[in-house]
């Protein structure tokens, strides 16, 4: 039986969506597809294979899975889809982890050039 926590700690609940959530971070090809639509704005499948060499059905997959979390956004275009970043906060937090990423790599750097 799960305790609740206290107010200032996030509940079972909460912690079981931020789980799914970077569980849904961690697949990279989710990532290309998030950065592509942010750096190339809206896009629709086929730019998208031609941006990432992914195939057509795989691409169809992971945005599926993105536009069903909030991530991203689709709009119909005549036959074609198009699709955007739908939630900003993913990008900072994508930038945010980024730099801290760089920065943990330049002092690992540092630290072996210094041996």
């Amino acid at each position: 039986m799960r305790r609740t926590p206290p107010p200032s700690l996030p509940s079972p609940q909460l912690l079981d969506e931020l789980s799914a959530f970077f569980r849904l971070l961690s697949e990279p090809a989710r990532l290309q597809l998030l950065c592509q639509l942010k750096h190339g704005g809206a896009m629709d499948v086929a730019s998208l294979i031609e941006a990432t060499g992914f195939s057509q059905s795989h691409i169809s997959r992971q945005l599926g899975q993105l536009q069903r979390a909030g991530l991203v956004s689709c709009v119909r275009d005549g036959t074609r889809l198009i699709y955007a970043v739908a939630d900003p906060l993913v990008e900072d937090l994508c930038n945010l982890v980024q730099r801290r990423l760089k920065q943990r790599l330049e002092q690992q750097l540092s630290q072996l050039q210094a041996v």
